[in-house]
């Protein structure tokens, strides 16, 4: 998530990466509670949910109170 020099970034505009990490969770979460789900779409998870940018949305998001709360 990045913006201009100066200016904090807008959790509900993300760039395009982040969109494409969005879009990403979904599909392997997807394939993953599939019937046929396989443990390398686990570890996409894993690594896109600890992704730098993926990371700061969600605290951005947590802090606007649009996400659920982690438990």
């Amino acid at each position: 998530m990045t913006a201009p020099k100066g200016k904090k970034p807008d959790p509900l505009a993300p760039a395009a990466s982040l969109l494409i990490k969005l879009g990403s969770i979904a599909v392997h979460a997807d394939e993953y509670l599939s019937p046929g789900g396989h443990p390398l779409d686990k570890v996409a998870l894993d690594g896109l949910l600890r992704d730098p940018e993926v990371v700061a949305w969600r605290k951005a998001m947590d802090a606007m109170a649009f996400l659920p709360v982690k438990r």
